[in-house]
C-alpha cells in the first residue's frame, strides 16, 4: 500500500487536465511505445541466452532514452560506486525513479511482489531481471535469500527500503530486514552499500515546491495511467540524484544500525536538495 495522499495536494488533480500539451503527450507516448517494442526482443534474447553485458547494458541504454523522451533532465551529484556488486539503497517517490536511476546505475531493481502482476510493466521488470520480494514477515527469509543469491553472483541491486513511495518531501522509515543481504562477502570482502537520494526539483527551470511536486511524484491512491499522461503533457522536469559515501556493514556491526545510518543520510540529502542548497564537494571515492 502506498502512503496516503495529503489533502493539500489534492487540488493538482483538478488542475492537471488543463495543463501542458496533449499533443506533446501523444508524441511522447508513441515514441516510448516504439522504443519499448523495438528493444524487448533484443533484451529477451540477451536474458534467455545469458549474454550478461547485453542483459545489463540494454536496460541502461533504454532508460536513458526514456528520460529524453519523457523530458527528465537528471543531475548527478557525488560519485557512484563502480565496484560490483554494490547494493544501492535510497528513497522512492515515483515510478519515474526507475528511469532516472536506471539511466545512471547499471543494476537490477528490487521490487515488491505485486509489481510482478502489473500488466505490461511486469514484463519490463522481468526483462530487467528485477528481484521480486514479499513484504510479509514470514516471507522475509526467502526474499533475503533471493537478494543474497543475486549479490553473490556479482549483480548490483537497487533497493527502496521504505517499501512504498512517498510524496517527495520526506523519507519514510527504512525497513531493516532486507539489509541482512548486506552481510554478503563477495570475494571475501564486505559488500559495498551506497545510499542515494532522488528528488524531483524543477519544471522548466521553476522550483516545483509542495504544490507542483505531485505532478511527478506518485504515491497514495494516485492512478497510474492518468498520472503518466499528465507527466508527458508537461515540459522538462529536473531530477537530482545524490550519491552518498559508500559504507559496509562492518562499520556498524549489524543491519539495524546500517539501516538507520542510510536512512539519516538519505533524509538529510532530500532536505538539502529540496531547500535548494548547492551540492557538497565531491570526495574521492574508493574503487
Amino acid at each position: 500500500m502506498k502512503s496516503p495522499i495529503s489533502a493539500e495536494n489534492r487540488a493538482f488533480r483538478e488542475a492537471a487536465p488543463s495543463l501542458g500539451s496533449s499533443g506533446r503527450a501523444t508524441i511522447r507516448l508513441i515514441a516510448y511505445a516504439l522504443l519499448t517494442l523495438t528493444l524487448i526482443p533484443f533484451q529477451l534474447m540477451a536474458v534467455l541466452l545469458r549474454i550478461g553485458f547485453l542483459a545489463r547494458g540494454i536496460p541502461y541504454f533504454y532508460h536513458r532514452l526514456v528520460c529524453v523522451i519523457v523530458g527528465l533532465k537528471v543531475e548527478v551529484r557525488g560519485r557512484r560506486s563502480t565496484e560490483a556488486p554494490t547494493l544501492y539503497v535510497g528513497n522512492h517517490v515515483s515510478y519515474l525513479d526507475i528511469e532516472t536511476l536506471g539511466s545512471n546505475i547499471p543494476a537490477s531493481f528490487v521490487a515488491k511482489q505485486e509489481v510482478s502482476t502489473w500488466p505490461f510493466f511486469n514484463v519490463l521488470a522481468k526483462l530487467q531481471r528485477t528481484v521480486f520480494v514479499e513484504r510479509r514477515t514470514r516471507a522475509t527469509r526467502a526474499s533475503r535469500d533471493s537478494l543474497i543469491g543475486r549479490l553473490e553472483s556479482g549483480d548490483s541491486l537497487i533497493l527502496f527500503p521504505e517499501g512504498t513511495s512517498s510524496d517527495g518531501t520526506r523519507v519514510l522509515p527504512f525497513r531493516s530486514a532486507l539489509f541482512a543481504a548486506a552481510q554478503v562477502k563477495p570475494g571475501d570482502k564486505p559488500l559495498r552499500v551506497q545510499p542515494f537520494t532522488v528528488a524531483y526539483t524543477r519544471l522548466d527551470g521553476i522550483p516545483l515546491g509542495r504544490y507542483w511536486r505531485p505532478y511527478f511524484t506518485w504515491y497514495g491512491d494516485m492512478e497510474l495511467a492518468g498520472h503518466l499522461w499528465n507527466v508527458c503533457k508537461l515540459g522538462e522536469c529536473s531530477v537530482v540524484i545524490q550519491f552518498h559515501n559508500p559504507v559496509d556493514i562492518t562499520m556498524f556491526g549489524d543491519r539495524k544500525k546500517l539501516s538507520d545510518h542510510c536512512f539519516r543520510v538519505v533524509s538529510q540529502g532530500l532536505q538539502s536538495i529540496n531547500r535548494g542548497e548547492p551540492p557538497a564537494p565531491v570526495a574521492k571515492a574508493a574503487e
